[in-house]
């Protein structure tokens, strides 16, 4: 199978296979399996809610009830930068959130974790890690710390919300901003900005007191519903740069011994899941937008085309940069690459 099929076809093809292994799936008065996942996000949060309905909850379902997961928030067990060593020692069964904080262990998890500027759209993250060699690639890396690599969702493009109007990659000159630490921040420093490392927490107060002018925090939907655009109104939708992949990985040794069809399901599944996670946000991004476009004191700003051209092109030598950092990361480089030529991306 080519990695050229339309996400109809993908969807299809993924949905024949969740439906052949829940069928093998016998139902069971109690779990054959209890397992506990670590998310990155808090409880309540959008994010959170739908890796539980859509992961969790849906694992059962398809198991009939022979797999029961627990997804806790962020910090509930160790603290989020620390739930890969959590989950290959068997404290945590398993872990959803984002690969580019393993950056620090080999900086190839900074280009599968975010691969700055590169995707135009989930379906393009995801025609990679299930048919480009990103989920092998991960494997490779999660494998020598004890994890297995399911497969991953994303929000899709995260907006950018900004106190100033920005038309173009020559607005970021000299523009404070917050972004996360990593290739993010190196990519808006290489296109002039002035980024800085703040959590998400202090952004709306940053933006209040003119410590910053604009950020890259999340989704338009959770951006807009935190109130963001109060503060900072021009915000850039579409977004043009940060496009996370937050990874759903388990404990390989608990995965190597569970039976091929329990596997099966879990693979199949963590597709759908991909999915609804970007599905779900796209949706919610949608109708905020919507009801936003009527508020006189909100301007949307959507960069043209020839924009996100431009500002690809200057991360294209920061993906480069790293690509230098180690063997591996080589490796993933010229995987990416390869791929986004071979479907004429550049």
């Amino acid at each position: 199978m080519g990695i050229f099929l339309s996400k109809r076809q993908f969807i299809g093809t993924i949905a024949a296979g969740v439906v052949g292994a829940a069928m093998a799936a016998a139902p069971s008065l109690a779990a054959d399996y209890e397992w506990t996942f670590q998310s990155s996000n808090q409880a309540g949060e959008a994010n959170y809610e739908i890796q539980k309905a859509f992961w969790s909850d849906r694992v059962s379902a398809l198991t009939g009830g022979r797999i029961k997961i627990d997804v806790l928030p962020v910090g509930s067990v160790v603290d989020y930068k620390e739930t890969l060593d959590a989950v290959g020692s068997g404290i945590l069964t398993g872990h959803i959130t984002d690969a580019s904080y393993w950056a620090g262990r080999d900086p190839a998890y900074a280009l599968l974790g975010n691969f700055v500027g590169a995707w135009g759209s989930p379906n393009e993250l995801y025609l990679f890690i299930y048919y480009g060699g990103g989920k092998e690639l991960f494997n490779e890396l999660h494998n020598q710390y004890g994890l297995q690599f399911l497969g991953a969702g994303t929000t899709g493009l995260e907006a950018f919300v900004s106190k100033k109007l920005l038309k173009g990659v020559d607005d970021l000159q000299g523009l404070k901003m917050r972004a996360p630490e990593g290739m993010v921040q190196d990519v808006f420093a290489a296109a002039g900005a002035a980024p800085v490392n703040l959590p998400f927490s202090e952004v709306y107060t940053s933006l209040d007191k003119g410590v910053i002018d604009a950020a890259d925090a999340t989704v338009f939907s959770v951006n807009h519903s935190s109130g963001l655009h109060k503060v900072a109104p021009n915000p850039v939708h579409p977004g043009f740069h940060s496009m996370p992949t937050i990874e759903v990985s388990m404990n390989k040794e608990i995965y190597d011994g569970l039976p091929d069809d329990l596997k099966q399901i879990l693979n199949s599944a963590v597709v759908d899941f991909s999915f609804r996670y970007a599905g779900e946000l796209e949706l919610a991004d949608a109708k905020v937008a919507a009801e936003a476009l009527t508020d006189k004191n909100v301007n949307i700003v959507s960069w043209p085309e020839s924009e996100k051209v431009k500002f690809r092109q200057i991360a294209q030598k920061v993906w480069e940069g790293y690509a230098a950092r180690s063997e591996m990361s080589t490796k993933v480089y010229d995987a990416i690459i390869a791929h986004l030529k071979a479907t004429g991306k550049i």
